[in-house]
């Protein structure tokens, strides 16, 4: 049997954290940069080493194995353990090297933030920048972590555990604020003013999931005027701002975006913006660990940022 040491490598984990994000080999060999067969050899070494399955398979659909399940937990902590350890090696050090992971909520408007990455980038080139999409729940995961850096999203949160980390754990810097915008197909309304819940009953919805902070808030000022039993009627639901609103636009159904994500794309929206009454502005932050500004490229990178945003 193949020593475990050797087939478990750093990359070797990469490549089946990667496969598990997908559930498919030739989209994540397309990921990774690698062939098919590459990556499926990849696996079957990894198999072998440990001398089980890590995926089953039924009909076309991949499935993690119990024993999948627990490499992943493994890999995930040993991956987040190295980063730590070489961000610990590089922090005082290296204040213009070296590579800073970003998170961002997966219904997070983050032009705002490629802008400033592009700017970044020509002052300090020989810093990498990773930025990875998440829903709430995996963007938390992947900041306990310390996957990544630094976690874009949107505040006040809503869950008692995410509230008691920012409070103990973690400092917060103010990106910008947003709103809730609801697009609708309704043209009895008059585009940018707010109107009563009772003008959106009885319509039919394409949302985010509802693990999704914009879902969460439309829910929270509908949910307690429709059916308790039935809820809202939610035929149709997308990750992806631009394929909800391209299928809100090809059907009857209304549907919500960021009002900053209405108002970089409007020019490609037919449907009418307006807002809930009540509705209060959130805030779109930038979240990360106490400690992590002493890091030189991250107390860079967050003094640059501000001053982005200022100017």
């Amino acid at each position: 049997m193949p020593k475990t040491d050797t087939i478990l490598s750093t990359k070797s984990l990469h490549y089946f954290l990667q496969l598990i994000d997908t559930m498919n080999y030739t989209q994540a060999a397309q990921i990774l940069g690698i062939t098919q067969p590459a990556l499926t050899q990849q696996i079957k070494k990894i198999e072998h080493a440990i001398g089980t399955p890590l995926f089953g398979q039924m009909g076309k659909k991949l499935y993690l194995t119990e024993a999948g399940k627990q490499l992943q937990t493994g890999a995930i902590k040993l991956l987040g353990t190295i980063n730590s350890v070489v961000s610990d090696i590089q922090e005082f050090t290296q204040a213009d090297k070296g590579n800073i992971a970003i998170g961002v909520l997966e219904s997070v408007n983050s032009d705002l933030l490629r802008k400033f990455l592009v700017e970044f980038n020509k002052n300090y080139p020989n810093i990498t920048i990773s930025v990875s999409y998440f829903n709430r729940k995996d963007l938390w995961y992947n900041l306990d972590n310390n996957l990544v850096d630094l976690a874009m999203l949107y505040l006040p949160e809503t869950t008692k555990k995410s509230q008691t980390n920012l409070q103990n754990q973690y400092e917060l810097m103010k990106v910008t604020q947003d709103k809730l915008t609801i697009l609708t197909h309704d043209r009895s309304v008059e585009a940018g003013k707010s109107y009563p819940v009772s003008k959106f009953l009885g319509k039919k919805w394409v949302l985010y999931p509802d693990s999704f902070y914009l879902t969460q808030i439309l829910k929270g000022k509908l949910g307690s005027k429709v059916n308790a039993r039935n809820g809202l009627n939610v035929p149709l639901t997308f990750t992806s701002t631009k394929e909800m609103v391209e299928t809100a636009q090809d059907t009857g159904y209304d549907t919500i975006v960021s009002d900053s994500y209405y108002r970089l794309n409007q020019s490609e929206i037919n449907l009418v913006p307006v807002f809930l009454k009540g509705i209060k502005k959130f805030t779109i932050s930038l979240i990360y660990r106490k400690g992590k500004k002493e890091v030189p490229r991250i107390q860079n990178f967050l003094k640059e940022f501000k001053k982005f945003l200022e100017d």
